[in-house]
């Protein structure tokens, strides 16, 4: 569980290190708290 929890984060940060506008880190953060969901289910 807590392997997922790390690629989960690593994923989230990537994807806000690559994204260029405010409006796309909120984006990424919103799928990332998606996924976090997800497993907590």
């Amino acid at each position: 569980m807590k392997r997922l929890n790390l690629i989960l984060a690593l994923a989230v940060l990537l994807g806000v290190a690559a994204c260029n506008t405010v409006q796309g880190v909120g984006k990424d953060i919103q799928a990332g708290g998606k996924a976090v969901e997800k497993v907590g289910k």
